[in-house]
């Protein structure tokens, strides 16, 4: 993979989508099939869930806010927040506030901070930095990777449900403002096949309108949720699967993309006619 790579700087990216779309399982699998090829990977959680980083790890981990909370910032020390997971890939999760208190954005915020200070990426050195963000928010905090210059592009996860898509839109509009500044673009589009309706057609035409591309597809596969299971990749649990061999091409995909774009999101009435092609497609109750 290294040969992949267009030269010696760190490759920065971001995956959003909206709660459960498949953020993890991506973010987790890619970097695990990057670091496979010989690529010091570094994967930051920034959901509040906290939970990007468990199939690498096997179980969760402290998060930044967690030890920020405990030892405060003059008593955290590097190895109370990163650690070592499947095939090497450094681990790290934000975390968030206690449930009702606080803006989980802002932790957001705070725990890159954290980080900076304590030196991590100086001391880590990643060749590959991988962000998992939540996009059901759009605040400033979730849109810390995009303003702060900590990533290069954007790519996000959708499957054909209007919600899904929705989200991703909404992401759009924030890419599109930060692109303006030459800070971030949009890299493309994964599709995610495990939607009621799993119509590859309706994710590429959105992606056509927003002026990107599907770099890439997951497709359904019962082994995904086998290998969650037991808190393991899929290149962990079944490294030999039709399913793992896509997440490796997935990577590669990413490594290899030079199809960048400032977004054009569409407007409501563009999604009301999207949404009314996916219920025609919906199956009859």
């Amino acid at each position: 993979m290294r040969k992949m790579m267009k030269d010696d700087l760190m490759r920065k990216f971001c995956v959003y989508g909206k709660g459960g779309i498949g953020k993890s399982t991506f973010v987790s699998n890619v970097a695990a099939a990057l670091a496979e090829e010989g690529q010091r990977v570094m994967v930051m959680g920034c959901d509040p869930k906290a939970d990007t980083t468990r199939n690498l790890m096997g179980r969760r981990i402290p998060t930044v806010l967690d030890v920020f909370r405990a030892k405060g910032p003059e008593g955290m020390r590097l190895e109370d927040v990163i650690f070592q997971g499947f095939n090497g890939v450094i681990c790290v999760e934000a975390g968030g506030p206690e449930p009702g208190v606080g803006c989980a954005g802002r932790g957001v915020m705070t725990a890159a901070e954290m980080l900076d200070r304590l030196g991590a990426y100086e001391e880590m050195k990643p060749d590959v930095m991988i962000y998992d963000v939540l996009g059901d928010v759009v605040c400033g905090g979730f849109a810390m990777p995009l303003k702060n210059g900590l990533a290069e592009d954007v790519y996000i996860v959708s499957t054909c449900d209007p919600m899904a898509i929705y989200a991703a839109n909404n992401i759009c509009k924030g890419i599109k403002r930060f692109s303006r500044r030459g800070k971030v673009s949009l890299g493309g589009i994964i599709y995610n096949g495990r939607s009621v309706v799993d119509e590859p057609g309706i994710v590429e035409d959105f992606a056509s309108r927003l002026g990107t591309h599907v770099i890439g597809r997951m497709p359904m596969s019962d082994i995904i949720p086998r290998s969650e299971i037991r808190r393991q990749t899929v290149l962990q649990y079944a490294p030999k699967s039709e399913i793992a061999g896509i997440f490796r091409e997935l990577a590669r995909a990413i490594c290899m993309n030079e199809e960048r774009a400032s977004p054009t999101p569409l407007s409501d009435e563009e999604l009301d006619l999207m949404n009314q092609e996916i219920d025609r497609l919906l199956p009859e109750t």
